[in-house]
């Protein structure tokens, strides 16, 4: 004895609810192959609408798969720029990485995320900008849940605020952050700082550095006029990114190119990095630097490296 009609109905809505992709094409197979085989009346309407359901799936699966917003990973660290329309970001990001952006003094500018390099003491450090968020992005209003997306897969973020803005604008980024449970190591950027005078500027600083969860790291101001503020900036991202630059030396000349590395690397993985034949044959080193007692100290394969440290690897 088949299910009524109309149970069936209400079971097969409750089963598909929250379902997308993949699951939802199962469970609507699953659906059709319980139904009676009937070629007329109400399991012939159902059949036909469950038919209607796993086309639309197929079809906006497509279209999530084409437009969805995948950023490839350059350089030692990912770091994504994010905050609200019209904070600066694009105008931060052209300044610190050379590259041509569309700006302008109005929001949403910037519709998609804008990859970047820029070399930090010299390692290339990818940087995101990411398209205003606004609320409800968590709902994925305005494309939102996409560019969050971009957001978690990202190593670390600096937040971006207008100096002479009101905090409400960051805090709506910042609720719809959390909301997609995203929790990254963060800076927090006051972009536009020229447009304040010195005392107004100090006390907004000291507001953000002492305002509520989520801490930042550090708050920085910033001017995209003020070359030492980038450069400022430059360091506190490269902080945010958890690595450690460390120079080579080899037959008495030091690299200009450094290495990076997690803190906490050793000299053998150093070498490895270098080339795998070195690090197989790696059996110490001598390092000048924070790590070293002295300069020149020879050290084992097993000696914790520095930020800044230059090493001279020993192979037998």
């Amino acid at each position: 004895m088949p299910m009524p009609h109309r149970t069936f109905a209400e079971v097969a809505k409750r089963r598909l609810v929250g379902k997308e992709g993949s699951d939802r094409v199962a469970a609507i197979r699953a659906l059709l192959g319980e139904l009676p085989g009937y070629r007329n009346g109400p399991y012939a309407d159902l059949r036909k609408w469950l038919e209607g359901e796993l086309d639309r799936t197929r079809i906006r699966a497509k279209v999530v798969h084409r437009d969805s917003l995948q950023v490839r990973r350059e350089g030692a660290a990912q770091v994504a720029l994010v905050g609200p329309p019209n904070a600066g970001k694009s105008s931060l990001l052209q300044a610190l990485s050379d590259i041509q952006i569309k700006t302008g003094d109005y929001a949403f500018t910037t519709l998609r995320p804008v990859p970047a390099l820029t070399r930090i003491g010299g390692v290339l450090v990818q940087l995101v900008e990411i398209p205003g968020l606004i609320e409800g992005a968590y709902e994925d209003r305005g494309g939102g849940r996409a560019l969050l997306g971009v957001l978690r897969n990202a190593d670390a973020i600096v937040y971006c605020r207008a100096a002479n803005e009101p905090a409400e604008g960051l805090d709506v980024v910042l609720r719809e952050v959390a909301a997609a449970g995203i929790e990254k190591r963060a800076i927090l950027a006051l972009t536009k700082a020229d447009d304040l005078p010195k005392g107004d500027l100090e006390r907004a600083v000291a507001a953000a550095s002492a305002g509520p969860p989520p801490a930042f790291e550090a708050v920085v101001p910033v001017s995209v006029l003020d070359d030492e503020s980038l450069d400022r900036l430059r360091e506190a991202v490269w902080a945010l990114t958890g690595l450690i630059r460390v120079r080579p030396r080899r037959d008495g000349r030091v690299d200009d190119e450094p290495f990076a590395l997690p803190a906490g690397a050793t000299v053998a993985e150093l070498a490895d990095l270098i080339h795998h034949d070195v690090g197989r044959l790696c059996t110490g080193g001598r390092v000048w630097g924070a790590s070293a007692r002295f300069d020149g100290q020879r050290v084992g394969r097993a000696h914790v490296l520095a930020e800044a440290d230059v090493v001279e690897v020993l192979a037998r």
